[in-house]
């Protein structure tokens, strides 16, 4: 099933981002709604700040930057958005086969995959089934990896996996403190960062 609407130029996601946080701001958008506690024992929450750039064949550059908490409780995940002034702007919800983006507006759209709604959300790609497993210092078990490498403790470095090429490291007790994640596509080139405050 495809998203409602699809941001097609990578061009209009600053403006598009900004805008979002001054409506937080001056209008009081509505909140997005609270997740389920996470009460199992392979519950997981990972939260940071996000930055993703794309740069054009052109050498035109466009960015976008902001906060990011990812709850897990084993069987349903969220990733909850928030521009830089703090606000929650979006937040992904993913099950096997089903996931939905819920806007600071209260608008929600489906998708099957949780990446065609991140890419919504934000304008451009974010591999949000990946990151299930990467936030954990895993490679995900149901698609190819490629050109793996670890570190000395055995745990992932670097690999290829779903058209990313991943690199990991800053690793606590819980999974990486810093991801950086690249892409090349036709004409543009997407560099998403990761940098994990809280565990």
């Amino acid at each position: 099933m495809a998203v409602a609407h699809h941001a097609k130029h990578a061009g209009g996601w600053l403006r598009g981002w900004l805008a979002a946080g001054l409506c937080a701001m001056l209008a009081a958008c509505a909140s997005v709604p609270d997740g389920p506690a996470a009460t199992r024992a392979d519950a997981f929450t990972r939260g940071g700040r996000f930055a993703i750039t794309v740069t054009e064949a052109t050498g035109q550059q466009q960015a976008v930057q902001g906060g990011f908490t990812w709850r897990d409780d084993g069987q349903r995940y969220q990733l909850d958005l928030t521009n830089p002034l703090g606000s929650t702007e979006a937040r992904v919800e993913g099950l096997p086969g089903h996931a939905t983006l819920t806007k600071a507006d209260g608008t929600v759209l489906r998708a099957d995959t949780p990446d065609a709604l991140a890419e919504e959300a934000l304008g451009g790609p974010v591999p949000v089934s990946g990151l299930r497993h990467w936030l954990r210092g895993q490679v995900a078990d149901n698609a190819q990896v490629a050109a793996l490498e670890r570190d000395a403790q055995g745990r992932p470095a670097s690999f290829e996996q779903d058209g990313w090429h991943a690199r990991l490291s800053r690793y606590d007790a819980q999974g990486p403190g810093l991801l950086v994640l690249q892409r090349a596509e036709p004409g543009r080139r997407i560099v998403v960062r990761l940098a994990i405050s809280q565990p």
